[in-house]
């Protein structure tokens, strides 16, 4: 009875290191999780989190990075971090690239260019669709025949323009898939804008048009033409048809209102402001080159 109790005993003690064992990796790797550099949200084609750039650079860098992706589709982004903290600039890199999805999806164009300013160390990230454009060797020699000499030099804003003007060119001179087309292409349309233009016109269209036709009729005129003019400018005829709807309602009910008209735009809401940047769902396989100034 004593010998089958102890063979109890030890199992259970067995069982209770091999549970301890498991706990503390656990806990050990929650607490490494927590160490880690948090990976910013992509909010535009330039981040730079050190304060290193002037705005006139980060200006100049997106509007190049923007030109490139309408011209032939992919997607570069600039990330300035201060630290990557625990882990290697690498391990980093590739866990951004694969949080922000640079790239489209299933052509992978996407490339970051990453500077870990205290570190002293940078690294180019390159989507697997422009491995063979911007090859390990091309990557290093970006970084260190063409960035670092300027970095060393404490001119991070030259250094950053050079590396990206050197990959632009690279990405230029590749065969890709022509980008998408979006409707109204070229324009850029603010929502605010074509509200305040409707209310406008259902003011002052929709006012003289219902004195002397009535609101139906006046209704119609205005909102047909919004609507023309919105889709023959490149808005897209589902959101101009939307629009046009909007302005003979406008113009409709503007006629139960005492006076017969509206009593002005009042304030119009930003919920519909202007666009951002988000990633096209590339892929990376942790290709590129890295290196230490």
């Amino acid at each position: 009875m004593e010998s089958r109790l102890g063979g109890y005993g030890e199992r259970w003690g067995r069982w209770l290191a091999f549970l301890l064992l498991v706990g503390c990796l656990a806990l050990s790797a929650l607490a490494r999780a927590d160490t880690l550099v948090p990976i910013p949200p992509l909010q535009g084609r330039v981040t730079d989190l050190t304060g290193t750039l002037s705005p006139a650079t980060r200006e100049a860098l997106t509007r190049q990075l923007a030109d490139l992706e309408q011209a032939k589709g992919a997607q570069v982004a600039v990330l300035l971090v201060p630290t990557v903290g625990p882990e290697s600039i690498e391990q980093y890199s590739l866990r951004v690239a694969e949080a922000w999805k640079l790239g489209r999806r299933g052509v992978d164009d996407g490339v970051l260019l990453l500077v870990a300013k205290n570190d002293q160390r940078a690294r180019i990230e390159v989507g697997y669709g422009l491995e063979g454009a911007i090859t390990d060797a091309q990557a290093k020699g970006i970084i260190e025949d063409r960035m670092f000499p300027l970095f060393r030099q404490g001119n991070f804003n030259a250094g950053v323009e050079a590396g990206v003007s050197a990959l632009v060119s690279l990405i230029q001179g590749e065969a890709l898939p022509p980008p998408a087309q979006k409707a109204g292409a070229g324009k850029d349309y603010s929502w605010n804008d074509l509200f305040i233009s409707a209310v406008m016109l259902a003011l002052v269209g929709g006012g003289l048009l219902r004195a002397l036709f009535g609101r139906l009729v006046a209704g119609l005129v205005c909102g047909g033409l919004m609507g023309l003019l919105a889709g023959l400018g490149g808005l897209g005829w589902l959101a101009a048809l939307g629009l046009g709807i909007l302005v003979f309602f406008l113009v409709l009910l503007g006629g139960f209102f005492p006076g017969g008209g509206w009593g002005g735009p009042g304030r119009g809401g930003s919920g519909w402001g202007g666009g951002g940047f988000s990633g096209g769902g590339g892929s990376f396989g942790g290709g590129g080159a890295s290196g230490r100034w």
